[in-house]
């Protein structure tokens, strides 16, 4: 089989905002305790941060990270996190039937957050509480002082305001297991009314509105039409949830579903613009895919698990090599968007359908997913510009869609390094041949591929690993390379300015 891709440096889709590999940490089972915070841990720091964890987060290197939840927002009362750690009660969180302790909060996650080297995507309850809660919250954290809230966060240990400048206004408000579960009409006028308060207190901060939970829930595009009705003036996101699982037990239904997640995204982002044209607008709505990820292996642990625990195990799904090919599938058509796809976030960062797990006690302490590789490679080297590649490849039908053997999509950055990023779906190996056209090209920098694995085999024993591409030739303006079957794979070449 042989696949061609054209690559054009004059054919520019987006800058790549690097916010698009954000990922995403919630109150539920153990994201947060047993994750990020272990005072009692052999390697916790004086904070109580695992610096195993930061060092592993680090090195996916995420800019953007979504606080707190996720479904636990919608019930949560942010002042039970602040103050003195002895005096924070405990309560029962509805979402996830858990108990929460709140020996982790606001403060706890914006020092966690400049350990690692991320900004906060802050999320404001808008399913119990609404527009009193949330002018407190920022007023708490973006004030500099003067006033109750800004006073007792310096009273509190923050001098200085967290300035936190991204924030979401609820979560999958149009699903009905959300506490607080809102019409489409309610949603949008009470996301109006809470950005026209928080923007008072500062009109520098930008706003993402709850979208569909899914391409496939009931009430996809009426709800995006009738929100952006009623805040469309008021919000720089529309947000985007999806997960895909394996129902089908089919290899090729499976990795086809990056055709339904490109879909998804070309379909949202119409519909913003009609509302547009509709409002005779001069405002462009983006997009921010705040959840997106594979979710299928835990489900039926999770049915099993006692209700009312602290820190449960819970959605932790032990991820395969097929789901690792998908989440490399979905990483590359987030870039072939990144025109209106602004805020990704992996959902989520440790524990909890995460690249990072975590052991309580034993060897390893922290250990990498197999989708960990294709995510790292994908944050570390998709960025500067994503280029409009031109695809000859044979395809395949599936259920719903025809699904190109190869995917693929090329970037280049400011350190005059062009990458291109490439699944093969085939069981086949695949001669990849690449034409660059308008670059001089300076010679092969590295390639990698991650392949060989069985399909369904995790990687808790640590044995999965990126290794070197042998079978690539770069000559001229064309590059040649033998994909390995069912492999994800990245080729980086220098070029000249």
């Amino acid at each position: 089989m042989k696949s061609k891709l054209t690559v054009d440096r004059d054919q520019v889709i987006s800058k790549i905002d690097p916010r698009m590999w954000g990922s995403f940490t919630e109150h539920l089972g153990r994201s947060i305790y047993e994750g990020i915070y272990q005072p009692d841990h052999p390697t916790a720091d004086e904070d109580g941060f695992r610096k195993d964890v930061i060092n592993a987060v680090k090195k996916l290197n995420v800019p953007l990270i979504r606080y707190p939840g996720g479904n636990f927002v919608s019930a949560y009362n942010w002042e039970d996190g602040i103050g003195p750690k002895d005096q924070r009660p405990t309560k029962l969180d509805l979402a996830w039937r858990s108990k929460e302790t709140n020996q982790f909060g606001i403060h706890e996650f914006m020092k966690w957050a400049k350990k690692v080297g991320s900004e906060p995507d802050m999320a404001v309850n808008l399913g119990t509480r609404g527009i009193d809660a949330a002018r407190n919250l920022i007023e708490y954290c973006n004030f500099p002082k003067g006033t109750y809230w800004s006073d007792l966060r310096r009273k509190n240990g923050a001098e200085k305001p967290f300035n936190i400048k991204v924030w979401s206004l609820g979560n999958e408000m149009d699903g009905p297991w959300q506490i607080g579960h809102k019409t489409a009409y309610e949603y949008g006028r009470l996301a109006h009314e809470t950005a026209k308060a928080m923007r008072l207190i500062d009109p520098d901060i930008e706003l993402i509105a709850c979208g569909s939970s899914s391409h496939q829930i009931n009430t996809f595009g009426t709800w995006e039409e009738t929100l952006l009705d009623q805040a469309y003036d008021d919000v720089d996101y529309l947000s985007l949830h999806q997960y895909y699982d394996d129902s089908d037990h089919d290899l090729g239904e499976f990795l086809g579903k990056s055709v339904d997640f490109d879909h998804f995204i070309t379909d949202v982002a119409n519909i913003c613009d009609a509302v547009k044209a509709r409002r005779h607008s001069k405002k462009q709505i983006n997009l921010s895919i705040d959840e997106w990820n594979v979710w299928y292996h835990s489900k039926a642990a999770d049915d099993k698990q006692a209700p009312w625990q602290v820190a449960p195990h819970l959605l932790e799904d032990h991820y395969n090599f097929m789901d690792a090919l998908l989440v490399g599938s979905l990483a590359i058509t987030l870039m072939k968007h990144a025109d209106r796809v602004k805020i990704g976030c992996l959902a989520q960062l440790i524990n909890v359908i995460a690249p990072i797990m975590t052991n309580t006690n034993g060897d390893p302490s922290v250990w990498y997913q197999s989708i960990f590789y294709p995510f790292m490679q994908a944050s570390n080297f998709g960025r500067g510009i994503a280029l409009a590649a031109k695809s000859d490849v044979p395809t395949y039908q599936a259920k719903d869609y025809e699904v190109p053997y190869t995917d693929s999509v090329a970037t280049y950055d400011e350190n005059g390094i062009l990458t291109m990023f490439i699944v093969n779906k085939s069981k086949e190996k695949v001669d990849f041949e690449s034409t660059l056209q308008n670059f001089d090209v300076q010679g092969l920098d590295k390639a990698t591929q991650f392949c060989g694995y069985d399909l369904m085999k995790t990687n808790e024993d640590q044995s999965m690993k990126l290794e070197s591409m042998n079978q690539v030739t770069v000559s001229d303006n064309k590059i040649s390379a033998e994909l390995q079957p069912l492999s994800w794979n990245v080729i980086r070449v220098k070029v000249k300015d």
